[in-house]
């Protein structure tokens, strides 16, 4: 076996480098996506046809086809059909954004729904206008009750943002494989990314966890 950990040292600092510009994708992501989703479980549950149905095919576009696809048409495509240069930074907030707003759409929809139907005919009892409604009585429900998949999707695109290397974004991944060029050796700085990765993870997980107990404290009280 011909490992040898102690040359990736001097590039701990630039793979440490990385965090910080997959956080910033993965952040932006989320909050594009959760802001979209919010938007699209809206329009899935309204009585306007038209909103419906543009939520319905665009979540049925996006959840069809594969993240990657979705992210090399907008970093090649908006070039080629606007002229307009967008960035590789620009290109992954926006594939990502979009597609995570599709998952989210489709978990906010299925936790407004398990939300007691007495409330909703309460509210409406009450005179309470449907925004209203919707921002303080529907939604605070259902955000506990879908705490954990959210959680999941974030986790997900965690996970998943390394496949903006693809389009030369110096994420953990990208930057990984200029390592692994550099000092002709793939499974050390690959293992040392993935640690990281996976420590990204724990701490999201363990953040929701604690969230969720939370909640569930709050519920008891």
């Amino acid at each position: 076996m011909n490992i040898d950990f102690t040359q990736i040292v001097p590039w701990i600092p630039y793979l440490l480098g990385g965090i910080g510009a997959t956080l910033k994708l993965v952040v932006v992501s989320i909050l594009l996506g959760l802001l979209l989703g919010t938007l699209l479980a809206l329009c899935k549950l309204t009585n306007q046809p038209i909103l419906k149905g543009f939520a319905n095919v665009y979540t049925s576009i996006f959840r069809g086809t594969p993240l990657i696809l979705q992210l090399v048409i907008i970093y090649f495509g908006i070039p080629q059909i606007t002229g307009y240069d967008i960035g590789a930074y620009e290109s992954a907030v926006l594939a990502f954004g979009l597609n995570s707003g599709a998952y989210v759409s489709e978990i906010i929809r299925a936790g407004i729904l398990a939300v007691d139907k007495g409330q909703v005919e309460a509210a409406q009892a009450l005179g309470i206008p449907y925004k209203q409604m919707m921002k303080d009585i529907i939604l605070p429900q259902a955000i506990k009750n879908i705490l954990p998949a959210l959680i999941n999707e974030f986790v997900t695109l965690t996970k998943e943002s390394a496949i903006v290397s693809v389009i030369g974004y110096m994420d953990l991944m990208r930057r990984a494989d200029f390592v692994s060029a550099k000092i002709y050796a793939s499974f050390e700085p690959l293992l040392f990314v993935g640690l990281i990765y996976w420590s990204m993870v724990f701490i999201l997980t363990s953040i929701g966890s604690w969230v969720e107990r939370r909640l569930r404290q709050s519920d008891q009280r």
